[in-house]
């Protein structure tokens, strides 16, 4: 199903050959896409380091007011490129009273105020609404959401952390080596009831555990991308994200141009094709003639079976996975399933719904404990389905039609009953992220799979099914791009920016506090050790109804880690509002040799933090209550290491698990210069509660010098306002 080659591989004419091609790899690179792209848009004048300046940007409500906040606090005077604000994640307005609609109000006013775009509640999901409007071959798009993919129209779009949307806002570069580059071949054709979740499984699986594509470029070619509808390719695409590559990108051909003919952009569409050679660092190659129906169990897509395998042998196979289902499996074996959902930029494409609705068409999901939702992903895939009747075929099915929202993806909408097993296509099923509140005693589980087989679980009862088990005659009925609702309610400002405007603030919408530069010494708390292999950001900062307080970082700091250390904040907040004990303070007195104490603050150890959303706060929030460091043998995402620094916090590598633990404190003398002569090591010593202490040495992984310069003056804001008065 899915081959990995690691070495190096030349690509001759779109083929891979057994030879080699007599042209140096070095010279053979800057044949592939994903090099011409990035090259284009590369202001450093070197293909090694490169400064990337894109041509758009996207953000949702639960980003833009803190990146709009942060710019504006840099010197923000206009939107210089088009910057499109959706209203997809805090929609529905269910917590908190005013805050969700007074995040929105404040977006409104920033599209008038400095030239944005501005996509209403329930138009449209983030990454429907890019592809649909935004998207072009050859161009780059940066998005404050880990799911910034349009690879498949021909678009190299890269999820972020809201810094790095300041830095483009105030004109200034996003700065990356040269990343390597991965072909990704495809070969063959998927069977019916095959979808695109059950490709992208196939891959996060193939690829996720080893980190072979982490930080690199997936670049997909090969003779089965045109076997490939569009709708089917954009499925695949925007789960690369889960693999930990960067960005995506695929060939374009005829059936990318007629994509853009249907949304009324000819123009937009280009050929993009390798050269004639091409050398890439590496090949995944997926038979998707070979690709079955997938399921990605809790608690990651990468925890991918067959949903074959996993009904010959489900105790088994759950077991491996640490999963207890046994109430779920009957005395025949089957798993059943008590929900289903089809959502998001993932799930709620028009094919897709269109492939469930063939084979649910003229049955019942029935009136048992299985219920169905399903959510377009924007209002022109609502407006087709209804004009074909599908809209009210599924309703007729006992199918749950709900707007354009991303909640399902983030634990704000369908959240499942405690104990219950949720089947959905959508983009993940970390834990706790479907909304369950393990402090209450709560739990539910989700695992993905592509909207054919929930279909056919759906129209099997809920037990669970592979839609290649049934014979269906897929219908593959024209679709017919309609943005009289985009027409009607989006407000396009770029261009328009109104200084005069005033932005509308609510109540709960707070400016960053003060944040120190780094001092010469300092001295760390640890408040949190967690030795998961992977910590993800939902675990760093809780989803679902935390992100309704996204706007004010002093009450969002109060859900930091709250679902993995519950005591963490306490600890944290006390770490710089208490003296360190009078053991740790003779002690530092005598290490430094002065009576006063070093800056203080906190730090955390997972080992693996980061993986999944791009979302700034997992950082930020630790910094607004005194976060100093992180330390980790290595950071799950580039983003999250981004995050770090551009809070001024600093990224600490360690060669070992080490052997300090909560309550003890790290200090680090000399770390301010140790900065700025651009170390690679720093030692410091390990003391206890009690005096004793040890030594330590950590690592400073590679920084560029804008990137020293932010976390020596603490974070991001302070660095623009250093350069905006002269230093």
């Amino acid at each position: 199903m899915v081959k990995i080659t690691s070495h190096g591989v030349f690509l001759k004419e779109g083929k891979y050959p057994e030879e080699k091609c007599g042209v140096p790899a070095e010279e053979a690179r800057k044949g592939t896409i994903a090099y011409s792209i990035l090259t284009a848009h590369n202001t450093s004048g070197s293909d090694r380091e490169l400064k990337l300046r894109f041509d758009a940007m996207a953000s949702h409500d639960i980003t833009y007011v803190g990146i709009i906040q942060t710019a504006r606090a840099s010197g923000l005077e206009k939107f210089p490129i088009p910057y499109v604000l959706t209203n997809c994640h805090n929609s529905l307005c269910a917590v908190g009273g005013t805050i969700n609609e007074d995040d929105h109000l404040f977006g409104l006013s920033a599209a008038k105020k400095y030239g944005g775009i501005y996509v209403p509640a329930h138009q449209a999901v983030i990454h429907s609404y890019m592809r649909e409007e935004m998207a072009a071959c050859g161009r780059m798009i940066l998005g404050s959401d880990s799911h910034t993919r349009y690879g498949a129209l021909g678009t190299m779009a890269v999820g972020e952390g809201g810094p790095e949307l300041v830095k483009q806002l105030l004109c200034r570069t996003y700065d990356i080596p040269m990343p390597e580059i991965i072909a990704v071949n495809l070969v063959g054709a998927p069977r019916p009831g095959v979808g695109p979740h059950d490709v992208a499984i196939a891959l996060i699986g193939a690829v996720f555990s080893s980190g072979f594509v982490k930080n690199k470029v997936l670049e997909f070619v090969g003779e089965g991308v045109a076997s490939l509808p569009i709708e089917f390719r954009n499925g695949i695409d925007v789960m690369t994200t889960e693999t930990t590559c960067l960005s995506s990108i695929w060939v374009t051909d005829s059936e990318t141009e007629k994509y853009y003919m249907l949304h009324n952009r000819p123009d937009d569409f280009r050929e993009l094709r390798p050269a004639d050679i091409a050398y890439y660092d590496g090949m995944v190659t997926i038979d998707l003639s070979a690709v079955e129906p997938m399921i990605a169990l809790p608690f990651h897509p990468g925890n991918a079976v067959t949903i074959d395998e996993l009904r010959r042998n489900p105790r088994e196979v759950l077991d491996s996975f640490g999963l207890n289902f046994d109430s779920k499996i009957d005395a025949q074996g089957r798993l059943h399933v008590d929900q289903g959902v089809i959502a998001g930029c993932a799930g709620g494409i028009y094919d897709n719904l269109v492939a469930a609705n063939d084979i649910l068409s003229g049955g019942s999901i029935g009136n048992g404990d299985f219920s169905l939702s399903v959510y377009p992903a924007s209002q022109p895939v609502l407006t087709q389905l209804m004009k074909t009747g599908i809209a009210a075929e599924l309703l007729n099915a006992g199918v749950i039609l709900r707007t354009a929202f991303c909640g399902p993806c983030f634990g704000a909408g369908d959240v499942p009953g405690n104990g219950c097993l949720s089947i959905r296509h959508s983009t993940r099923n970390f834990p706790n992220r479907e909304g369950s509140k393990p402090g209450n005693g709560q739990q539910a589980y989700v695992a993905l799979m592509d909207a054919r087989s929930i279909a056919a679980t759906a129209a099997n009862g809920g037990i669970l099914t592979p839609a290649t088990d049934l014979k269906i005659n897929y219908s593959r009925p024209d679709y017919l791009f309609d943005d009289s609702a985009y027409r009607s309610r989006v407000y396009h400002g770029f261009g328009k920016a109104d200084p005069a405007v005033a932005l509308r603030f609510g109540p709960h919408i707070a400016d960053w506090a003060e944040m120190p530069p780094l001092g010469e010494t300092i001295l760390m708390k640890v408040c949190s050790y967690i030795t998961d292999s992977v910590t993800t950001t939902d675990e760093l900062i809780p989803s679902g109804e935390t992100s309704s307080y996204r706007s004010n970082p002093l009450k969002l700091a109060e859900f930091a880690l709250s679902r993995k250390d519950p005591d963490y904040v306490g600890r944290a907040k006390a770490a710089v509002a208490l003296p360190p004990e009078a053991p740790v303070a003779a002690r530092v007195a005598a290490l430094t040799g002065k009576t006063e104490l070093p800056q203080i603050g906190s730090v955390i150890y997972a080992r693996k933090p980061g993986d999944g959303s791009a979302r700034e706060q997992a950082a930020s929030c630790q910094r607004v209550l005194g976060g100093s460091a992180n330390i980790a043998l290595e950071y799950a995402t580039k983003r999250y290491r981004s995050n770090l620094i551009n809070w001024g916090m600093i990224p600490f590598v360690s060669a070992e698990e080490p052997s300090f633990e909560v309550g003890d404190y790290l200090l680090i003398p000399g770390i301010r210069q140790a900065i700025l002569d651009k170390a690679e090591t720093v030692s410091g010593y390990v003391i206890r509660p009690d005096g004793s202490e040890t030594g330590i040495t950590l690592q400073i992984p590679p920084m560029t010098d804008d990137e020293r310069r932010i976390i020596l003056d603490g974070c991001l804001i302070n660095y623009y306002r250093a350069e905006n008065s002269g230093r």
